[in-house]
């Protein structure tokens, strides 16, 4: 999901062909911790973020195994910030910051337009895995709202994969000077509401000007 957001990004600016920078280009010190957790907490020191999880699930800086039995590509883990799951049903959420280019401009508009973009190639990539039988069905792009985030969107796609119901989201976001991506999945098991853990954890993210 990352990946197709930022190669929609690319399109955009290469059709805008630069122009004037809009910010000095960003500089992340690689060297310093992703951050620290405390309890069920992560407060983030490389990126300026903290979030919460409900006590039934785990706050990770090193990414579950199971989640490569779910298809995210090694890789693309490796480059999130936070991983939170719930050890009793495997569904999962991620949060990756990445600093924006010079030339990127972002207002709502093209926040939701981005989110709505990226679905065509989701559904794609899922049915690609799982056949048509999959029968994915994507939502309407939304608006929302995270603390300390001018512009964001979320949309989900929901499928079939070995008889389970699940519900594959994602949340683009963009805070100066950082594009920042939360992709989630719900699997969905009797009589456990992880739809609303996932909201939680979402209303308990926030992102903390630097001093």
């Amino acid at each position: 999901m990352k990946k197709i957001l930022l190669f929609l990004l690319l399109v955009i600016l290469l059709a805008g062909c630069a122009g004037i920078p809009v910010r000095d280009a960003v500089k992340v010190d690689m060297s310093v911790p992703v951050g620290n957790i405390h309890g069920n907490q992560f407060i983030g020191v490389r990126y300026p973020f903290k979030v919460s999880a409900p006590p039934n699930w785990k706050v990770t800086t090193e990414y579950p195994e199971f989640m490569l039995g779910l298809g995210f590509g090694e890789e693309g883990l490796k480059e999130s910030e936070v991983f939170i799951f719930n050890p009793a049903t495997q569904s999962n959420l991620q949060i990756d910051f990445t600093p924006a280019g010079r030339y990127s401009r972002f207002n709502q508009e093209t926040i939701e337009w981005l989110t709505t973009a990226a679905a065509g190639s989701l559904k794609e990539e899922l049915q690609e895995e799982f056949g048509k039988e999959a029968h994915v069905a994507i939502s309407s792009t939304e608006p929302y709202s995270l603390k300390g985030v001018p512009y964001a969107a979320k949309n989900f796609a929901t499928y079939y994969r070995k008889g389970m119901k699940t519900e594959h989201g994602w949340v683009y976001a963009f805070a100066e000077p950082y594009q920042i991506f939360v992709i989630y999945v719900v699997l969905e098991k009797e009589g456990i509401n992880d739809q609303q853990d996932i909201k939680t954890i979402l209303d308990s993210f926030e992102v903390i000007p630097k001093q």
